[in-house]
């Protein structure tokens, strides 16, 4: 059955960052504010959309796990906020690497969010 929690973390994703993310795909963009909102007063409003995002997208891939351990009985709260705060983290510096500092491609982007989903699990694999 824990081989499946992959599966379904990887789906996951791919709903959540291709799927859910509507306008915050524009609104974590530097330039989508100067082009829609030049003031000042909104020059760092990016980052909120990055952090929105990136929280949606850390709960949506962990939520597999929180579920399978919550009806296993084995659900770890301090497991579960650290990794949703570290892949909040991750996510958020990715995303402003492709979307602001235009440093990374797709490619890159995505293999990096596959690679904190497959550590994600196998960290709770060992435990």
């Amino acid at each position: 059955m824990k081989e499946v929690l992959l599966v379904i973390m990887i789906f996951c994703h791919i709903v959540d960052d291709y799927y859910l993310q509507g306008c915050l795909a524009n609104m974590k963009q530097k330039k989508w504010w100067k082009q829609n909102a030049p003031q000042e007063l909104y020059k760092y409003d990016y980052i909120v959309a990055l952090i929105v995002h990136s929280f949606s997208w850390a709960f949506m891939t962990l939520l597999p796990l929180m579920i399978y351990m919550f009806v296993n009985n084995c659900f770890s709260i301090s497991f579960y906020i650290i990794s949703l705060v570290i892949n909040i983290i991750i996510h958020a510096v990715t995303d402003n690497l492709k979307a602001n500092k235009l440093t990374i491609n797709l490619i890159t982007d995505q293999s990096i969010h596959l690679m904190q989903i497959l550590i994600s699990y196998f960290i709770f694999y060992i435990l």
